[in-house]
C-alpha cells in the first residue's frame, strides 16, 4: 500500500514574516524537492486572529497534532491587555511543545565573535519558568515589592536533558553549560539533576556542566568546539539570541518547537525563523530569507519519507554554498534581493538532487 505523503500545516503570519514564509515554500515546492508533500494553510495574521478570536490558532494547532509537522511565519503579538495575545503560547500549549532548539552555525564569509566556529545548539524549555509565572505587587512607595511565582516540572527537565544528549550524540559534540544550580538547588537544580542522569544514560557523550553565568563567559573564549547547551526557558531564550548573533546574524538559523510522547519519541515538529516580523523591511524585497528556508529544511529532517533527507541536505548545502559564493542579502553585506536569493537556492537544490540521483547517492 502506497504511503500517504506528509502534510505540513502552514501557519501564515504578519508583515515580512509572511513574505519570508512564501520564499521558504517556494523552496519546499515538490517541483524543487522531488518529494510529495501537501501544505494546508491557516491564516494566523493579527487581523484574522482578532476576527476569529484566536479560533484559527486552536484549529491550526489541532491539525498540527494530527499531521506532526508545522511551518510558521513570524507573527505580531499585540501588547494591549485583553487583545489576542501571543499565538506562540497557544500553539506550544496545544501541541504540548516541550523543547525549543536553535542552532548557530558559522556563516561563510561572515566573521564570528570570539571562538564561535563549530555549531552550537541551545536546547531550552518551551514552557514554564519565567513565562506564564504569576506576578503581583504589595506595599507602597519605596516599600513596594514585586513577587513572581515561577515553576518548572520534572517531565520538561527530563525532555530537555534527554533531547540535549541525543542531539549532541548525533552532532558528535559535547553537552555544555546548565542552570545556576548552586544558588537555586531546589528549582534550577531539578534541570541539573536530569542532566546528570542523562549523562549516565549516554556515557559516550562528553559532558561539561557549567553555571549559566560561566556559560556566557566561556562562550566568548570557546576554542571552536561544537556543543549543545541545555537551558531553562528564560535562560535559553536569552542564550539562543546571544549564540546566533555570535555567528553574525539571528537570520542565519532556524528554530524548532518539539513535542514528545511518554517514551521521548518525537510527535510534533514546528519549524520557524527565530526573528520577528521586521515591519521596516516589509515590501522592500531585501529581508534575509535564510532562517525561514533553513526552518523548512530542518522540518524535512524529521519526516519519515525517503526523499525528505536528501531534500533537507540539499537545501542546507545550497544555502551555505550560495552565501560562500557571494549571494548575500544586505544584512550580510551583499546586494542580493530576497527573491533573488531564493531563486539561487532553488537552482542549486534542483542541480544537487539531480546529480545525486544520477550518481545513485
Amino acid at each position: 500500500m502506497k504511503k500517504k505523503p506528509p502534510v505540513v500545516v502552514v501557519l501564515e503570519g504578519d508583515q515580512t514574516g509572511q513574505e519570508l514564509l512564501e520564499e521558504a515554500l517556494r523552496v519546499l515546492d515538490p517541483a524543487v524537492t522531488g518529494m510529495e508533500c501537501q501544505f494546508e494553510r491557516y491564516d494566523l495574521s493579527l487581523e484574522n486572529r482578532r476576527k476569529t478570536k484566536n479560533k484559527v490558532v486552536y484549529e491550526a494547532a489541532a491539525r498540527m497534532r494530527e499531521t506532526g509537522y508545522g511551518l510558521k511565519a513570524a507573527t505580531i503579538t499585540p501588547e494591549t491587555p485583553g487583545d489576542v495575545g501571543s499565538p506562540n503560547a497557544i500553539l506550544r500549549d496545544e501541541v504540548n511543545g516541550t523543547v525549543i532548539v536553535r542552532t548557530g552555525r558559522r556563516i561563510p564569509g561572515i566573521r564570528p565573535t570570539g571562538g564561535a566556529y563549530a555549531p552550537i545548539s541551545v536546547v531550552r524549555m518551551a514552557v514554564g519558568d519565567a513565562y506564564g509565572a504569576e506576578e503581583h505587587r504589595e506595599g507602597v512607595g519605596l516599600d513596594e515589592i514585586a513577587i513572581r511565582t515561577e515553576q518548572i516540572d520534572r517531565r520538561t527537565c527530563r525532555a530537555v536533558a534527554e533531547f540535549a544528549f541525543r542531539h549532541a550524540k548525533r552532532m558528535g559534540v559535547k553537552v555544555f553549560g546548565g542552570p545556576k544550580y548552586t544558588v537555586s538547588p531546589v528549582y534550577e537544580g531539578m534541570l541539573k539533576e536530569e542532566m546528570d542522569r542523562a549523562a549516565k544514560r549516554y556515557p559516550d557523550v562528553p559532558y561539561e556542566p557549567q553555571l549559566i553565568d560561566a556559560t556566557y563567559a566561556l562562550l566568548l573564549t570557546n576554542g571552536g568546539d561544537g556543543m549543545v547547551i541545555p537551558a531553562l526557558n528564560r535562560d535559553g531564550d536569552c542564550l539562543s539570541d546571544y549564540v546566533l548573533q555570535m555567528f553574525g546574524s539571528i537570520a542565519g538559523a532556524e528554530s524548532l518547537l518539539l513535542s514528545f510522547d511518554d517514551n521521548w519519541n518525537l510527535t510534533t515538529v514546528m519549524a520557524e525563523a527565530p526573528h520577528g516580523t521586521a515591519p521596516s523591511l516589509e515590501g522592500k524585497n531585501i529581508a534575509n530569507p535564510m532562517a525561514m528556508i533553513l526552518a523548512g529544511a530542518a522540518m524535512l529532517r524529521y519526516m519519515d519519507c525517503k526523499k525528505a533527507q536528501p531534500a533537507s541536505r540539499a537545501i542546507y548545502e545550497s544555502v551555505f554554498e550560495a552565501i560562500h559564493h557571494g549571494v548575500r542579502t544586505p544584512d550580510l553585506g551583499g546586494s542580493t534581493m530576497t527573491t533573488e536569493f531564493t531563486d539561487d537556492i532553488i537552482r542549486r537544490v534542483k542541480a544537487k538532487l539531480e546529480v545525486w540521483e544520477v550518481m545513485g547517492s
